[in-house]
């Protein structure tokens, strides 16, 4: 992976302060003796899960991608990552079970590819999204079933050369939101509207069974790698961001 200055080198602290979000970027094809021990912190449940993937590469993804998810929550809360306990709300968004008193930690994952991304926040809700820009799907056909009519009239007007773009920046902030607000199909895609055109700022535009979202909710779109897509959505405006790249 090319050296980007956005993804800061590992900190010598985890310290995440009540106006800060932190994203993780982190590569999931590790050598398998380091997947091995990212096994060793999984629950029972999660090593379950991990032996009904049917690809040996999917299986591997899984447990790197929860055994970080468990490094990093451990450093940020001082805890072994084996001790921590995960639960979930009634639309299946994972949550801590039970943190320290420095806590109410909030987090989120997202991967796709041989890539991950995880966001953390503290007393706000932080949702992300991660999709390799696939070349071989019937964007049109799929903006009718995502996308709201708002966008389908904008993303239809857009030159051919800008809609896979256009496509996945929507998926993705569209799909960060939905995961931020922890509501799972109660809150379909094509009843809200965000931005999508290349090179326009992510943003929330319009939630119309809650007029005052794009106020309360904030979208950020991540460069990750080349190929690739990614939003960040964070209840509130008053954060500042900052993304670090755990070492291959």
């Amino acid at each position: 992976m090319n050296a980007d200055p956005l993804w800061r080198v590992l900190p010598c602290n985890f310290e995440l302060l009540e106006n800060e979000v932190h994203v993780w970027r982190a590569t999931l094809d590790c050598l398998p003796l380091h997947g091995q021990a990212l096994q060793q912190s999984l629950s029972k449940d999660e090593r379950q899960k991990s032996e009904r993937f049917h690809f040996a590469h999917d299986r591997h993804h899984y447990v790197v991608a929860r055994g970080l998810l468990r490094t990093l929550l451990g450093h940020y809360l001082h805890l072994p990552p084996a001790q921590l306990c995960f639960e979930y709300n009634p639309y299946g968004k994972p949550m801590l079970a039970s943190t320290p008193a420095q806590a109410p930690l909030s987090f989120n994952l997202s991967h796709s590819g041989g890539l991950a991304l995880y966001a953390f926040a503290r007393n706000r809700a932080v949702g992300v999204d991660l999709e390799r820009m696939r070349t071989d799907l019937d964007h049109e056909q799929l903006a009718e079933h995502v996308f709201s009519p708002n966008e389908r009239r904008e993303f239809h007007a857009l030159p051919v050369d800008q809609k896979v773009e256009a496509f996945f920046n929507g998926l993705t902030r569209k799909e960060a939101y939905v995961k931020a607000r922890g509501q799972g199909l109660t809150l379909p895609l094509d009843q809200f509207d965000v931005t999508l055109r290349p090179n326009q700022p992510a943003r929330l535009l319009r939630t119309p069974s809650e007029p005052l979202a794009a106020q309360r909710w904030s979208l950020h779109a991540l460069a990750v790698a080349p190929d690739y897509k990614a939003a960040l959505a964070v209840e509130g405006q008053d954060w500042r961001l900052t993304c670090w790249q755990w070492p291959d």
